[in-house]
């Protein structure tokens, strides 16, 4: 591309390298160095748009303005050009690009029905396909190239109806990623009004929904070895509004992304990752013009040389200094680091550049199945998967980035400690692998042995099959392995982890956490899941039961009953009930009514809330206490737990012992 030195003078070049610097520009991200901005004359005021719809014209008080930067590309923005009915046409300073990117949007208009009262044909409020402008390319030579602009194709309306999106446009903000609440407690502030917690979890952001939403629409030049000389505008339609134009060079679409891919970032000795989001979703140390940083944490380090010879479950070490960077974009973008210049992606992406190194792509789809050996067929497991990197990978189906925080994840995974990775599967997956060496844990309870082992992955692997093999005969002479205590899980889910856990029976406890209310529409006192009447095998089962809790008087597990759900669930208010619940129901109250319906009740994270305890010992009320093992499976029963039991049994209250985890996230 190039610019006539008198063009780039009085169109205040200082201005346009300053947005290509990151940070320089208001918007989205750094601007690239493949593209310049074009200066528009323009033909009106954003406060004055004559003959626009009362509500584009209220929405243009927050329509962009000044220089920004937009998906990567920079853009200065004065007066716009409004198409109503006569022709308009911009000249350019003999612009020699590969690509140019109009950044523009349509007023909306009323839909009108015929005599018959219906719209026809329907197109939608977007009016998909309407022709509404011409733009040509005029050329030094006095030749032209033109290009039809239609709705929800090249341009979208300032104000768009859910899913009415655009075929070959973008809006102007570009995707950014989210950090769930617990990672960043300030993130609903942080990323403005419109965020809420549940969209918070989803770790993305589309921001397509602004009161003022332009469009980019990137069309290849034809004849980009000509000079462009002038920008016609040629209105079909009125109300369009052509805010900015950039014009620059790219291999392919500057608009279109690839798929994902990793990196490994090295810090500095010196150097500390701030892992906030800013306003605008993105990480201060790292970031993409032509592309998007999708994730960044601190870079597992698992004992790949000896990995068959290490325990299950153990957790990897952590980098101090290494990062997993994963990012989206286009072929030629750039990373922009603090303090350094900028590293072309493709340089990264072959070997290293500075101080990233590539992590191998995993875009080979396989299938994998583990089978039990002495059966020959699939079976539900606990499953883990990295590259030599330390990546995780997931299957298609599963998080990839799993929430280990409280109430915020409750799908079938599983994070020993935070660091070790796990999904729970039927027996079969499809993941997405890099080549080479790939490392797989699978686990399935107690009797089974685990298996640790390095798979190769090359361009004819298709699909992966495990053995595993049953060492322990415990549920062959009679052993049932249970789980007394477990929270917000659905039953179909519970029934796929118990079975991948080898536990045989799962207790699903509906619950009351000040005023939210947890799996009241899973009990129905009656329906055991899994159980041979009710379409299962009776091998693996869950039964949804009740933790009915107090503050001070304690807790009670209330398991197995039938007939109505034993309620209040909760009494005296927070933190375990509602904020002015009174003190209307005694730990024995509940234990009495579970009962008379044929349930049994436990002491569940023995000894603690300790106050009522000692009575529904003493009385006989009580059938069992639980240890809790809580989320670390090697640290063993808690001592002062064990301690106390052992203080009534030598009081001569015998009472069984069951095993807990009171799990409530994954």
């Amino acid at each position: 591309m190039s610019f006539t030195r008198r063009w780039l003078l009085e169109s205040a070049a200082a201005s346009a390298a300053l947005a290509r610097q990151a940070g320089a520009a208001t918007g989205d991200g750094p601007a690239s160095g493949n593209f310049e901005l074009l200066v528009l004359a323009g033909n009106s005021a954003f406060e004055a748009l004559a003959g626009v719809s009362e509500a584009m014209a209220k929405a243009a008080a927050q329509a962009p303005r000044g220089e920004l930067v937009a998906w990567g590309i920079p853009f200065r923005i004065g007066r716009p050009l409004l198409l109503a009915r006569q022709v308009a046409t911009e000249a350019v300073p003999n612009v020699r690009a590969e690509w140019l990117v109009f950044l523009h949007t349509t007023d909306s208009k009323p839909l009108e029905a015929g005599p018959s009262g219906l719209i026809r044909p329907m197109r939608g409020e977007g009016f998909l396909g309407e022709h509404v402008a011409d733009y040509v390319l005029v050329y030094a030579d006095g030749t032209e190239a033109r290009h039809e602009i239609r709705r929800r194709h090249q341009i979208g309306m300032f104000r768009r109806r859910w899913g009415e999106n655009c075929f070959q446009a973008v809006a102007q903000r570009k995707p950014h990623p989210v950090r769930p609440v617990h990672e960043q407690p300030s993130i609903l502030v942080d990323l403005g009004p419109g965020l809420g917690w549940g969209q918070a979890e989803t770790r993305t952001r589309n921001p397509d929904q602004a009161p003022w939403t332009n469009w980019l629409w990137a069309w290849q030049n034809p004849h980009p070895s000509k000079p462009i000389t002038a920008i016609r505008f040629e209105p079909r339609q009125p109300g369009v509004v052509v805010s900015a134009v950039s014009a620059g060079g790219a291999g392919s679409n500057p608009l279109r992304w690839r798929r994902r891919r990793k990196a490994i970032l090295e810090l500095g000795e010196a150097s500390e990752f701030d892992f906030r989001l800013d306003r605008s979703g993105q990480w201060r140390q790292i970031r993409l013009d032509l592309g998007q940083i999708i994730s960044v944490e601190p870079r597992p380090l698992y004992p790949n040389d000896s990995w068959a010879q290490t325990p299950n479950n153990e957790p990897p070490e952590v980098s101090r200094r290494e990062l997993l960077v994963e990012y989206t974009s286009h072929a030629e973008a750039r990373f922009y680091l603090e303090g350094r210049a900028p590293v072309p992606v493709s340089e990264v992406e072959n070997g290293r550049a500075g101080p990233l190194a590539a992590v191998k792509p995993a875009t080979r789809r396989v299938g994998l199945r583990v089978i039990d050996r002495a059966r020959g067929t699939p079976v539900p497991v606990k499953l883990h998967l990295h590259g030599e990197s330390g990546e995780y990978l997931a299957p298609l189906d599963r998080h990839r980035q799993p929430n280990p925080a409280w109430f915020e994840d409750y799908s079938p995974e599983f994070q020993h400690l935070g660091r070790h990775r796990c999904v729970y599967i039927d027996g079969e997956t499809v993941l997405d692998l890099p080549p080479g060496r790939v490392f797989v844990e699978v686990s399935k309870g107690f009797e089974i042995r685990p298996v640790r082992k390095v798979i190769e992955v090359g361009p004819a692997t298709e699909t992966v099959d495990i053995e595993i093999e049953r060492v322990l005969p415990w549920r062959e002479r009679g052993w049932v392995t249970a789980d007394t205590h477990v929270h917000f899980l659905s039953p179909p889910t519970a029934l796929l982890e118990g079975a991948a856990e080898g536990v045989n029976v799962v207790n699903l406890l509906a619950s009351q956490w000040g005023e939210l209310m947890t799996n009241v529409g899973d009990f129905d006192g009656k329906t055991t899941f899994g159980a041979k009447e009710s379409g299962g095998d009776g091998e693996w089962l869950v039964r949804v039961g009740t933790e009915n809790r107090q503050h001070v008087l304690g807790h009670i597990s209330l398991l197995g009953y039938k007939g109505r759900l034993i309620a209040p669930m909760c009494a005296g208010g927070p933190d375990e009930s509602a904020l002015g619940d009174a003190v209307e129901i005694l730990l024995m109250e509940w234990a009495e009514r579970c009962r008379a319906q044929g349930g049994i009740s436990v002491l569940p994270h023995f000894p603690n809330p300790r106050c009522e305890n000692a009575a529904g010992l003493i009385a006989g009320l009580i059938e069992a206490v639980e240890m809790t093992s809580w989320g670390n499976l090697y640290a063993g029963i808690d001592p002062y737990s064990l301690s106390d039991y052992y203080r009534y049994l030598n009081c001569g209250h015998r009472i069984a012992v069951v095993g807990g985890t009171d799990k409530m996230s994954a």
